[in-house]
């Protein structure tokens, strides 16, 4: 007897759908071709005990079973629950007419319950794209599948129900006339709820106002900034309020970036309604220690790295030079092409990674170089401060729009009971600046504010006046400036000119783009 069922592979950030092909007839043996791993192969052992558990007698049947399209590895155990219902019907323990309008993963425990699995999201809408009348996957899943809409979800608790439910018998048998309702999630309400995130605010933060605003341009441009200052100055602080400031995620960017955590499995690790679906901009801050696979992605089996999970967000490297440089120099493709390509032998994956990274480092190893203050003097050699600036490298830097020194806060600023400016209000001037840009690139899907801007978009936007172009022109040549810091200082002044609703950039918004350029690591070595 031949029994289809229907799961889905994960591949990359999406999924692709799998024919699983299960083969009966009388015997012992228990066959599985189509390219599995060891997780899918061990599934045999969880089935039969899931089985036995629940009072379905052990079927003595062979089983041939094929996962097709067989040139994509299959691993993973959410074809637990496919498999097992495709022995059922195989052995004809249940009815199988429903079979091919339902598409099923899931995890077994040995008690026949249902565990939680990675990429719910990207099969859901995997599913509505096949054509599938619903998805049966855990019910810890539910909500986040749910969020495709055109889809009936059942988010169901194990395999006894999974049967009931195909069997088209009650799901209680103390209130069988009880329908079997699919999970309803209001995305909207999602959005309306969780746009913004409550626990942090600029409004914390004393002084810094020089960078405090470099923080509100990187945010209205979407620009990569780095800030160089003393301990306890505040960078950290600040970098976790940048997500404040920032526009709310579209619907299109929520389903991007929700489908990069499912694929990881962080979304089941989420509390509440903001597992079903990502509607604040990712804050992600991995430590130093990180290796070069764990940052942009990779693996024998590849999965997404910190870039990608920072997708449509922010990723804060703190103390940046103790990253180590493998790590930190492979950033830079990912930085100018905003997606990272992962190749092994047998496949090749892409990955997002359009990400605002925001880096903290000190001045020098003890942190002080620079401070006049006798309570702390700099301990370090000049060849020890230029040692240590030089860890970043110069093409990084270069990538790096925004470069801030920041200096450690004034007692009297400390002891200021007055709040400082509020991230609402900071975020209305950027989202004024965004609004200009999302006019200015209404017509490119690719391009969504001006740090994205490519170069022919910067000779057609960033236009300069007689004045400005001569203040450039000495600036490149006294400084030394490599033509891609050329574009970054006018992205800059755009969005600064943005942000004062200026048609044209003037000689003032360029004086302040190259201060923020002006970063000269030799100042640090005496």
């Amino acid at each position: 007897m031949l029994i289809k069922i229907y799961s889905a592979a994960p591949v990359g950030i999406e999924a692709v759908k799998v024919t699983i092909e299960v083969h009966s007839k009388p015997g012992f043996e228990f066959i599985m071709v189509g390219l599995p791993d060891v997780s899918v192969k061990e599934s045999h052992e969880r089935i039969m005990a899931a089985l036995t558990v629940n009072g379905l007698e052990a079927l003595h049947r062979s089983y041939t079973i094929n996962l097709a399209p067989a040139d994509i590895k299959k691993e993973g155990s959410l074809y637990d629950l496919p498999l097992a219902i495709g022995m059922l019907a195989g052995g004809e323990k249940m009815k199988s007419k429903e079979l091919g309008h339902y598409m099923m993963v899931g995890e077994l425990s040995l008690d026949g319950s249902l565990q939680p699995i990675r990429g719910a999201l990207p099969i859901a809408l995997c599913a509505r794209k096949e054509g599938f009348k619903g998805l049966i996957l855990p019910e810890v899943n539910a909500e986040e599948a749910a969020v495709v809409d055109g889809l009936e979800v059942y988010g169901l608790k194990n395999l006894q129900e999974v049967i009931h439910f195909l069997n088209g018998e009650p799901k209680d048998e103390l209130h069988p006339d009880d329908p079997w309702v699919p999970t309803q999630v209001d995305t909207q309400k999602l959005f309306d709820e969780l746009a913004f995130p409550t626990d942090v605010d600029f409004s914390d933060v004393r002084g810094q106002f020089k960078v405090r605003r470099a923080v509100e341009i990187a945010a209205a441009g979407g620009h990569n900034m780095i800030m160089i200052g003393p301990p306890g100055a505040g960078k950290s602080m600040i970098a976790k309020r940048i997500p404040t400031i920032l526009p709310p995620l579209t619907l299109e960017e929520a389903l991007e970036t929700t489908k990069i955590h499912s694929i990881v499995g962080l979304t089941n690790k989420k509390k509440g309604a903001s597992s079903a679906l990502i509607v604040q901009r990712p804050f992600r801050s991995p430590h130093h220690t990180i290796t070069d696979t764990a940052l942009v992605g990779g693996g024998s089996n590849p999965h997404p790295g910190e870039i990608s999970l920072a997708h449509n967000g922010v990723l804060f490297l703190d103390e940046l030079p103790e990253y180590k440089r493998s790590a930190l120099e492979v950033m830079r493709q990912p930085l100018e092409d905003r997606h990272i390509t992962v190749s092994r032998t047998k496949e090749t994956v892409d990955y997002p990674a359009s990400f605002m990274l925001v880096a903290a480092m000190n001045p020098c190893p003890c942190g002080h170089y620079g401070e006049n203050n006798p309570a702390h003097p700099c301990t370090c050699t000049p060849a020890q401060v230029h040692r240590y600036m030089s860890k970043i490298s110069g093409p990084l830097l270069d990538r790096i729009d925004i470069q801030c020194e920041i200096e450690a806060v004034p007692y009297d600023q400390l002891r200021d009971d007055q709040p400082g400016e509020s991230s609402a209000a900071i975020r209305e001037r950027v989202l004024r600046a965004r609004a200009i840009q999302t006019e200015r690139f209404k017509h490119s899907k690719l391009v969504h504010c001006n740090a994205m801007m490519n170069n022919k978009m910067v000779r057609q936007y960033c236009a300069l006046d007689a004045e400005s172009d001569k203040l450039l022109e000495f600036t490149m040549t006294k400084l030394g400036f490599s033509a891609r810091a050329y574009d970054r200082i006018l992205k800059v002044a755009r969005t600064i000119a943005d942000l004062e609703g200026s048609e044209n950039i003037q000689r003032k918004h360029m004086l302040e783009a190259i201060s923020y350029r002006s970063l000269d690591r030799n100042n640090y070595a005496g």
